[in-house]
């Protein structure tokens, strides 16, 4: 039975993927928490979330399969076509990210990329007290929630349509294989 269970799943989601998602969910939280003080600790999460989305685009071409930008970043067309069977109900199920899940993921990086670049330009001489860069830096960051709360109910959403924990695949890395895996 245990031998039976351990050949219907299949490692999808390796350390450094699994670190990096719920290390970026500790330290936007942190980042919101510490909007208004203490500085250092608002500053440092941002400090720390460029440095993982910067190994983490390195990972996205040279990580393994499922890791890789190339795996599942795909053209509007086809992520247009994923939404569109997912509202009919007849979705594939993907082993790695689906195309909506792609796209989400470079939304994401997107959105904190210039949370923490206009942050950072605060920072600097030429945007120091800047209400404009603040204004900036706080729809970007109000823009990584939306994209976090339609990421969360897609995760919902798949979990229950596929009836697998997509949660706990991104916590102990591993999904169930059937014969209608797509990728």
């Amino acid at each position: 039975m245990i031998e039976q269970a351990a050949q219907s799943t299949v490692r999808v989601w390796d350390p450094f993927v699994r670190l990096f998602h719920w290390g970026q969910v500790a330290l936007i939280g942190e980042a919101w928490f510490t909007e208004d003080g203490p500085k250092w600790l608002h500053e440092d999460a941002g400090y720390v979330l460029a440095a993982l989305v910067g190994l983490r685009l390195v990972w996205g071409f040279v990580g393994p399969r499922r890791a890789r930008f190339a795996n599942f970043v795909r053209g509007p067309g086809m992520v247009l076509r994923h939404v569109a069977d997912l509202a009919r109900g007849r979705e594939r199920r993907y082993l790695g990210h689906n195309p909506a899940g792609g796209a989400m993921i470079v939304a994401l990086l997107a959105a904190i990329s210039a949370t923490i670049l206009t942050g950072w330009l605060q920072t600097t001489d030429m945007f120091w007290g800047s209400s404009a860069m603040e204004s900036i830096h706080e729809s970007a960051a109000i823009f990584i929630l939306v994209l976090a709360l339609f990421h969360v109910a897609g995760v919902l959403l798949g979990s229950l349509r596929h009836r697998e924990n997509l949660v706990g695949a991104m916590i102990h890395g591993c999904k169930r294989v059937d014969g209608r895996n797509a990728s």
